[in-house]
């Protein structure tokens, strides 16, 4: 098992307190999780920020890495370093009866370790694991199965997640006895996932409610039209009032998202944006015709009561 400077790898001072070492871990596996990033490095800063969170935000397993002393990276701890034995006893005495391979064992089963050799080597649970992932407005709606790698100390495990319908952003899943691996007889860990939703290419997300922009011809507004737009769940035809002007705001009732993390909860609303455009360029077609319609229309919008911003 070879040193590694946690404090460094999470990007935090030594004196941190657990908020700095939470938001510090937030952001590195954001930016590392191998699901997101594919820069060169980025698996072992992910696998080193989760293995210092797992360590650092724990008071007892901390207070049992600083016990070792800054070493230089890579150092060999299989074997203890000069002086770590006595640093061990200067920083807490509770750890007397402890030897070194206890240490080294702790750190890596991510349990706190004992005041004895004895109950090192009695039942214990595996570590919880936690993650964030993040998941389409789709697969939130109707449900997805996920298959994951999770950080397990130094060693990564596979996971098929069962994702529910209606789950929202923010909610936390437990897949119990999914955590680290239990030893001498103690119970696997649990694995916490938190849910976040990913950006949608078409709908923007106001808390349950969906916008999307449509884009109309000016005779389609003028006129009136029948338009098929995409939806979460399935094409619908969504009927633009004739004389609709850019800006307006038109609903399709119960097309946003759930309103409780339920499959059978109300959902929120779909909203169009319309948007009004011309053809550029014209053919000489239709700029005769936008020509006719300008010389026989009596429309003034700059000056009508209609055209009048409120």
């Amino acid at each position: 098992m070879k040193f590694v400077d946690y404090y460094a790898a999470l990007g935090i001072p030594r004196d941190a307190d657990l908020g700095q070492i939470k938001k510090a871990y937030r952001t590195l596996a954001r930016l590392h999780h191998p699901d997101v990033s594919k820069l060169a490095g980025s698996e072992e800063k992910f696998k080193n920020a989760a293995a210092a969170y797992a360590t650092l935000k724990n008071p007892e397993k901390r207070a049992a890495y600083d016990a070792l002393g800054p070493l230089p990276e890579g150092t060999d701890l299989d074997a203890p370093p000069p002086g770590a034995r006595s640093a061990r006893h200067a920083q807490n005495a509770r750890y007397e009866d402890m030897d070194f391979t206890d240490f080294l064992d702790s750190l890596r089963q991510g349990e706190p370790f004992g005041t004895s050799r004895g109950r090192a080597h009695g039942p214990r649970r595996g570590r919880d694991l936690e993650d964030t992932v993040s998941i389409t407005l789709e697969q939130a709606l109707h449900g997805s199965t996920l298959h994951l790698e999770m950080q397990d100390g130094a060693e990564r495990k596979a996971l098929e997640v069962t994702v529910p319908a209606g789950v929202r952003a923010g909610q936390k899943l437990r897949l119990r006895g999914k955590g680290g691996k239990g030893s001498g007889g103690g119970d696997d860990g649990d694995c916490f996932l938190h849910i976040a939703w990913k950006s949608h290419p078409r709908f923007r997300i106001d808390q349950n409610d969906l916008y999307f922009d449509l884009a109309l011809t000016p005779w389609e507004a003028a006129l009136g039209a029948e338009i098929t737009v995409a939806t979460l769940d399935a094409d619908v035809v969504l009927t633009v009032p004739a004389g609709s002007s850019s800006a307006k705001k038109l609903r399709l009732r119960g097309r946003g998202m759930p309103q409780a993390p339920s499959a059978a909860a109300a959902r929120g609303d779909l909203y169009a944006l319309l948007r009004i455009e011309v053809p550029n360029p014209c053919t000489a077609e239709e700029r005769k015709l936008f020509e006719e319609l300008a010389r026989v229309s009596t429309f003034a919008p700059r000056t009508s009561s209609t055209g009048t911003p409120p």
